[in-house]
């Protein structure tokens, strides 16, 4: 299947992209696995999600009473808001709610919390939910979302694509623990990557290999470039360059990377020594697996190390970015003249590294 890049969906303005269940429930069975106890007597607010449809929704609600929360709140970002073109296609799950109001439906966000049993069936489930329109749009930005932001404890979805350094932002600003869905190459931006340098942010354990087929409601769909599938109505678009980013711990980023020595890997693996970078006294390691265990000095790793990245073992020092504004002085390599802007190797510019140590 044809794939998509979230920069072209953050180009496109078009943040429609919803997150399958099954996606969302692997994630958070490693942290469930790490801490039983993850989500007990929490508030979990979902915005920027349409709660009717939101997977993130329905995991959380049907597994309330399991998880032992103490609610559960989402939001929605109003239709008109979102500039897609035709008209709101209303649920039944609206049509049969009391507080449903036809004039509003276009122009108001929505909020389903979930706290208690409304049915008087003893127990807690997607059929308590209490639904009611925002003032505003549901901006995430708004006075009345960030009230729900500041009353959260853990705040978890899949937010606008084009909006992702904002979002993360608006949620560190108020020191909240957070799982949300972003491009790998966040990892690069300025704004970002101290924050995982300094192990205040870091990637969840179930994507890897950095896609993920999302749905995409079929009002947005343009057939013309539509690459993705239909399945029973439904358009799905493989999205690459997809990470989870979260400070929420999971027993993954505590594993020790397996690493052989450095004469094992030259022996059997790359047939020749490991070369170092024209402008940084470093060494190029393109693939982590290839690390040497041994080595006392700098080693400059793909972004994708962040996948396997043990804090325990590992040092993060910087990268590219931060020797070319001058941060990490004594990687420079004296002899050169040229750009500092990426690592060299035989005057060919690398991609994006990031730089590390052993610590043991």
């Amino acid at each position: 299947m044809a794939q998509s890049n979230l920069a072209d969906a953050k180009n496109a303005k078009n943040d429609e992209f919803y997150t399958q269940y099954h996606d969302i429930e692997k994630e958070m069975n490693a942290y469930l696995e790490y801490n039983p106890n993850v989500f007990k007597d929490k508030t979990i607010l979902c915005p920027c999600d349409d709660p009717e449809w939101s997977n993130f929704t329905k995991y959380f609600a049907q597994n309330f009473e399991k998880f032992k929360l103490k609610k559960l709140i989402s939001t929605s970002f109003a239709f008109k808001s979102k500039g897609i073109k035709g008209k709101y296609k209303v649920t039944i799950f609206e049509r049969k709610n009391p507080k449903f109001y036809k004039n509003k439906v276009e122009i108001k966000g929505k909020n389903f919390t979930l706290a208690k049993d409304k049915t008087g069936n003893n127990r807690i489930d997607i059929n308590d939910l209490d639904y009611k329109y925002l003032e505003g749009d549901g901006d995430f930005r708004s006075e009345e979302v960030t009230k729900l932001r500041d009353e959260a404890d853990i705040i978890i979805t899949n937010p606008p694509f084009s909006l992702f350094r904002e979002f993360l932002a608006w949620i560190l600003e108020a020191k909240k623990q957070f799982l949300i869905i972003g491009n790998i190459n966040a990892i690069t931006y300025k704004d970002v990557f101290p924050l995982i340098k300094n192990n205040k942010v870091w990637l969840g354990p179930s994507i890897t290999s950095g896609d993920r087929e999302f749905e995409v409601p079929k009002e947005i769909v343009d057939m013309n470039k539509f690459t993705g599938k239909i399945r029973e109505g439904k358009y799905f678009q493989r999205v690459v360059g997809v990470r989870w980013f979260t400070n929420l711990e999971h027993g993954r980023r505590h594993l020790p990377i397996p690493l052989m020595k450095e004469a094992e890997i030259i022996k059997f693996v790359t047939k020749k020594p490991f070369k170092k970078y024209d402008n940084y006294e470093a060494i190029e390691v393109s693939l982590v697996k290839n690390i040497p265990k041994d080595y006392k000095g700098i080693m400059g790793v793909p972004i994708s190390f962040l996948d396997k990245y043990n804090p325990d073992q590992f040092k993060i020092l910087g990268s590219d970015y931060n020797v070319k504004e001058g941060m990490l002085p004594k990687l420079i390599n004296p002899k050169w003249k040229g750009k500092m802007d990426r690592g060299y190797i035989d005057n060919q510019r690398i991609y994006t590294r990031i730089f590390i140590k052993h610590k043991i």
